[in-house]
């Protein structure tokens, strides 16, 4: 079993992961920490202990984090996952209270404890990185604890929260830089898995529809209806879901190291991730910044029927 951590703002689709890294045998789900993003942290903390009820997991701890970015105000998307985060789908939630340690002290505790039993962490973050980067910052130590970090955020394209930047990283922007360059000094390898691949891995009206027989099997199939009619379309991406499916099985993700830097301060295109895909084996002395630090291995493709099959056969 592959020892995991999701760090999450549960909306719909990081429900999708979560029922995933739950049930999934061969992921050992160690902890899941919380973040302002998609909702509120409080409506964040009650649908992350929603949803692991659902998937027969009330054992993993799950820790309260940063209810809002490092510097910037607090930007949610109630107009894509619903008022209450599950799309308001009206789901009986959960009356189990999170971990006693906030969101940064559970991370650093259970990556410790994987450096003494030899076991590292990959950690999967869905969400703003907000936490990642307290983490970081605050206890490096706890860096040799993890195996890789495998983040939905970015796009090598187009962005979705505006043009250029995709919603968890233009959510707080500072917080991605520092986890890029941390990782970086660190040596902790990194993938992003953002927008260009983010909406291949596709589930069908009908194969929603199909999943019954147990509360988590239930849960899914109304999490990809309601995002079917979000998108006004016959199925819906398992978004963050993708994510965890690349830990599960990394041979469905093609993926290329590039470069990477987090735009900081401009004005149409603050948050964007800058995957710098030129040949640095020429002459490019003109440049004066050079290449990024930190080079990540950026997801290009997806075999996205792969992948929901496997979302699929494990939910249910």
């Amino acid at each position: 079993m592959k020892p995991v951590i999701l760090d999450v703002d549960t909306g719909l689709d990081d429900a999708c992961a979560l029922l995933l890294a739950a049930r999934h045998p061969d992921l050992d789900l160690k902890a899941v920490t919380c973040v302002g993003g998609n909702v509120g942290l409080e409506e964040v903390v009650v649908n992350t202990l929603t949803v692991l009820e659902a998937a027969g997991r009330t054992d993993v701890p799950v820790g309260r984090g940063a209810a809002r970015p490092l510097l910037q105000p607090v930007r949610s998307a109630p107009h894509v996952h619903g008022a209450d985060g599950l799309g308001d789908l009206d789901w009986p939630k959960s009356t189990r209270t999170a971990d006693s340690r906030h969101a940064v002290e559970l991370l650093r505790e259970v990556l410790l404890e994987a450096v003494s039993l030899g076991e590292p962490i990959t950690l999967i973050p869905l969400a703003p990185m907000t936490n990642i980067a307290l983490l970081l910052r605050t206890y490096p130590e706890a860096a040799e604890g993890l195996r890789e970090i495998v983040f939905m955020g970015g796009a090598a394209g187009i962005g979705n929260a505006t043009a250029s930047a995709e919603f968890n990283i233009w959510t707080d922007p500072e917080a991605a830089a520092i986890v890029l360059g941390a990782a970086g000094e660190l040596g902790v390898p990194v993938t992003m898995y953002g927008l260009d691949v983010f909406y291949d891995v596709l589930i069908t009206l009908d194969e929603a529809r199909g999943l019954a027989g147990s509360r988590s099997a239930e849960l899914a199939g109304k999490l990809i209806e309601k995002r079917s009619l979000l998108y006004r379309s016959d199925g819906a991406s398992i978004g963050d879901g993708g994510a965890v499916c690349a830990v599960i099985d990394p041979t469905g993700l093609t993926t290329e190291p590039f470069p990477l830097r987090i735009e900081l301060s401009g004005s149409w295109s603050r948050g964007r991730t800058i995957v710098d895909t030129r040949d640095w084996t020429g002459d490019l002395t003109s440049d004066p910044y050079g290449a990024a630090p930190t080079v990540v291995q950026v997801a290009t493709a997806v075999d996205g029927r792969r992948y929901a099959d496997l979302w699929l056969k494990t939910v249910k």
